[in-house]
């Protein structure tokens, strides 16, 4: 079992996310997934890099630094994305109910991200 296939089994105990995968910042490619049946990962893993692309340009044009987490809620879910330095230009990307505990989420991320350091 990969580092990275750790790194999201710990994420996906969380009740409430869908799955959880590591996708490349600058194609969207998936280099690591686990998914629930019926998750359209390439699709969410795609959208997720275009948005945290847009978010990362936004955020050094407004000077606020680098961007370190975006999340996207809709009706019924939530993507969550953090780019910790530690995992270079990829993403750590979560896929979740809409009632997930998003700290809980969150804090998961950063253990996840401090294991890497």
């Amino acid at each position: 079992m990969s580092a990275y296939r750790d790194m999201l089994h710990r994420v996906n105990r969380i009740p409430g996310v869908r799955g959880s995968m590591i996708v490349a910042v600058e194609d969207g490619l998936i280099v690591e997934e686990d998914l629930m049946v019926g998750v359209p990962g390439p699709a969410a893993a795609a959208l997720v890099a275009s948005l945290y692309r847009r978010a990362r340009r936004s955020v050094a044009t407004a000077e606020f630094g680098s961007a370190a987490y975006m999340q996207v809620e809709g009706d019924d879910g939530l993507l969550f994305a953090a780019a910790p330095p530690q995992l270079g230009d990829l993403l750590l990307v979560v896929i979740a109910d809409i009632r997930v505990n998003v700290g809980l989420v969150r804090l998961e991320a950063q253990k996840v991200v401090e294991a890497l350091g």
